[in-house]
């Protein structure tokens, strides 16, 4: 990885008159804006199906993409859709904000009509699209069971046979719901047709796609679901330990987020097959992956399942460089970084460094305290990731208005901002300037937005992923600000100014005429 800068920005907090943010126009003007701003790296979070709560860290599947991404535009240019139709379904009103009831609600109403019109037509590449997919048949018959018992959570499916995967309640559910299976594998194929154009246009710029993979999968998921064998579940498939993190400064009861743990014994005896299958799929989306809790392959907070809070959780050991290195052999050219914030213990800082992979360095955690820490910028080294935050911390002006006076005047003293500047701006500056190999900033940085515009507050159920970019703010001057900020620290090449040599006079008719 050479020394460049991105811009962190969801899919789904792309523009778009559909509620949420697409793969279309507004994905690929985004990723002009990217270009005329000197970024060499687009990071997006997950983009699987969500469940309840939408978050993208709690998916149906950990291979699948989310239907709400899929253009309806590019869908009625292929005449899978009229107009008339999509305008008459109800996306939101807010444009600054998605309304996920409504987009639920109305989605998947459409796609289906587009299915009805499209399927037959594409059966050699929907064939196809399986061959290379095998995951997407399990998944499909997945969620048309959670639709068939009115999505339950497949713990609570009231047959027992389907609920534990038997190969005969399959075969029975696969007859019985074929033509949900169709939709669902079709909008798969829908989904990943869109996002490689998408992501084949971004990569001819020149810039690279940073994905980020939770390193659990969510309890009600396909891949829990179809290969229970890999978590920690009893014989009846229920969990017997989930994931979360203990007590801290920050939170009094821990997290508990109830993901399954793995059966670490288990995955190791079959070679980590399934990690290296979720790896290659992943290898599909993105350029770059961001390993979401790299703790958990050092060490994990297991949680006795059916505990309300994660207090009563304890440290077990995770794979470390068993799966860590196997990783690195099996996928040379994908770049890893580990999310390695919080207060690493020295067994999880020995095993960054082995991994060789760079940790992350968050400039909102740099001016908390007033006292030195890892996060200022002058304690990094080359092999880190410098953010102004991730999707879980506010944007820069949101840390603004809410930090301690002390706090502000630390930072202000520290980086040498000045008003004329403003605090988000000398906050990009810190870290631009910075030895840090690769410097992200989140778009609502760049924009100066403050603290009602952030994607995430962790230990909160509503109101997250929510937020979106206005097109008018994708402005050229602001990609020219960039640019000269990010060609100044040496993230980016300066554009290089063609000068039109002079055009050769014609030869003088007369002088010519005496050399003959």
């Amino acid at each position: 990885m050479k020394r460049s800068s991105g811009i962190l920005l969801p899919i789904s907090s792309l523009p778009s008159p559909y509620g949420i943010g697409t793969f279309g126009k507004a994905a690929y003007e985004f990723a002009d804006f990217l270009k005329a701003a000197g970024q060499k790296y687009w990071q997006v979070l997950p983009l699987g199906p969500t469940s309840y709560g939408d978050s993208p860290y709690q998916s149906f599947s950990t291979f699948a993409g989310n239907p709400y991404f899929i253009d309806l535009d590019m869908l009625i240019k292929e005449k899978l859709l009229t107009k008339k139709e999509v305008e008459a379904e109800n996306w939101g009103t807010n444009p600054r904000y998605v309304d996920y009831g409504q987009i639920y609600s109305s989605r998947f109403k459409i796609l289906e009509k587009a299915k009805k019109r499209g399927y037959k037509n594409a059966l050699g590449d929907i064939s196809n699209f399986k061959k290379d997919n095998p995951w997407v048949e399990n998944y499909a018959l997945f969620m048309s069971i959670k639709k068939h018992f009115g999505q339950l959570s497949w713990q609570e499916w009231p047959e027992e046979d389907i609920r534990l995967h038997e190969k005969k309640a399959v075969e029975k559910y696969t007859g019985l719901l074929e033509e949900d299976i169709e939709f669902f594998v079709y909008i798969q194929y829908l989904f990943f047709k869109q996002w490689a154009q998408l992501k084949r246009y971004i990569n001819d710029l020149g810039i690279e796609v940073i994905g980020d993979l939770p390193i659990y999968v969510a309890m009600d998921s396909c891949d829990v679901w179809a290969e229970p064998e890999f978590f920690s579940l009893d014989e009846d498939n229920y969990p017997v330990e989930v994931a979360g993190v203990p007590p801290d400064y920050f939170t009094e009861d821990g997290q508990l987020w109830g993901n399954p743990c793995y059966d670490w014994k288990a995955m190791s005896k079959d070679g980590y097959k399934w990690w290296i299958r979720r790896i290659e799929g992943a290898a599909k989306l993105y350029d770059v992956l961001r390993i979401d809790h790299f703790r958990g392959f050092d060490e994990y907070w297991a949680v006795p399942a059916g505990e309300k809070t994660a207090k009563n959780g304890k440290w077990k050991k995770g794979p470390g460089m068993e799966l860590v290195g196997l990783l690195n052999k099996k996928f040379p050219k994908i770049h890893f970084i580990a999310e390695d914030l919080g207060e690493p213990s020295p067994t999880v800082v020995k095993l960054l460094k082995d991994s060789g992979w760079p940790g992350m360095k968050v400039l909102g955690f740099a001016f908390d305290s007033g006292e030195a820490n890892n996060y200022q910028p002058h304690t990094y080294d080359n092999n880190c990731i410098c953010y102004t935050g991730t999707h879980d911390n506010a944007t820069v002006m949101g840390w603004y208005e809410e930090a301690a006076k002390k706090d502000k005047d630390y930072a202000i003293k520290y980086l040498g901002i000045s008003k004329a500047e403003g605090f988000n701006w000398g906050m990009i500056r810190g870290g631009m300037s910075s030895v840090a190999v690769l410097f992200v900033a989140q778009m609502q940085d760049f924009l100066g937005l403050g603290k009602y515009n952030r994607i995430n507050v962790p230990g909160t159920k509503s109101g997250n992923w929510q937020w979106r970019l206005l097109g008018k703010e994708m402005d050229a001057d602001l990609a020219k600000k960039i640019m000269d900020m990010t060609v100044m620290y040496g993230r980016t090449e300066p554009v290089k100014k063609s000068v039109k040599k002079p055009a050769k006079k014609p030869a003088n008719k007369k002088v010519a005429a005496k050399k003959k």
